[in-house]
């Protein structure tokens, strides 16, 4: 009985977690179509495993804001206490400098599905060991 209800707890943790963008939920989203978008609108300044005009995105979703290593980020960003989940990138696709005043980010992603897209695609960036 004890057993039971620990894993009922386990399960309905699991649940809560991929519902509300925890840790390893994959975010609702087109991977393969939010590459696209990415080539689209943040290839030119956003290298994939480096540093380009912007700071490296590969890792970048789970990621606290401002703090990629080798990417001079603005003070603004730095001190956004921020912290990249799925909802976060949302927002700041939408409007950069509305979310950060101050950062040096102008691109926007106006279109909501193709919003989804990319950070679904971002999700899948995992950082090579």
């Amino acid at each position: 009985m004890a057993a039971s209800r620990i894993w009922i707890a386990g399960a309905a943790a699991a649940v809560l977690t991929l519902a509300t963008g925890g840790a390893g939920a994959q975010p609702p989203g087109d991977p393969t179509k939010g590459a696209t978008v990415f080539d689209d609108h943040c290839s030119d300044c956003h290298a994939l495993g480096g540093v380009g005009q912007g700071p490296n995105l590969v890792g970048v979703v789970g990621r606290p804001a401002g703090t990629d290593p080798g990417y001079h980020y603005t003070e603004a960003m730095t001190a956004s206490g921020l912290t990249w989940t799925p909802a976060n990138l949302d927002r700041f696709l939408q409007g950069p400098k509305a979310l950060v005043p101050g950062t040096a980010m102008s691109e926007t992603v106006p279109d909501p599905t193709q919003r989804q897209d990319l950070i679904a695609y971002l999700a899948t960036l995992t950082p090579k060991p």
